[in-house]
């Protein structure tokens, strides 16, 4: 054996190690997006007259999130479409589905308003930053 003698480890230091690196990986899930296209105004990846949907895909009172655009396209009345990023400003995590007028995130629980994109719930601290559309035949497209 040479002069460094032998180190074994003991349970209770491969446990505290293997908690140290649960809490690591939990707080690594929680970190939300540092990719290109994060945080408020998601949408910067998306050229302007960009399709990013059709009408018939927009329900009414309801909406769609577009996940490669980080774009949420609503329709709160019938004709009438908004749309706004799809980033949660609370942690930067995606938005998850819209329903009922609203826009909700299942991550943490926040909700917004679908036709103004203001914050009706959750731990969110702001509204959602709004993305300009047109409307073209049955094309949405970003302006």
């Amino acid at each position: 054996m040479s002069g460094l003698g032998q180190v074994r480890a003991n349970r209770r230091i491969v446990f505290h190690g293997l908690g140290a690196l649960g809490v690591a990986v939990a707080l690594a899930g929680c970190a939300g997006d540092d990719g290109d296209g994060g945080g408020e105004g998601g949408d910067d990846q998306v050229e302007a007259g960009a399709e990013l949907t059709t009408t018939d895909q927009v329900p009414v009172g309801g909406g769609i999130v577009l996940t490669d655009q980080k774009v949420v396209v609503t329709q709160p009345t019938e004709g009438e479409f908004r749309a706004y990023t799809a980033v949660c400003t609370h942690q930067q995590l995606l938005v998850t589905s819209v329903e009922d007028g609203v826009i909700h995130c299942a991550n943490h629980g926040s909700e917004y308003d679908a036709a103004t994109g203001e914050v009706t719930g959750g731990p969110a601290p702001s509204a959602l930053a709004a993305v300009e559309i047109n409307v073209e035949g049955d094309k949405i497209l970003k302006r």
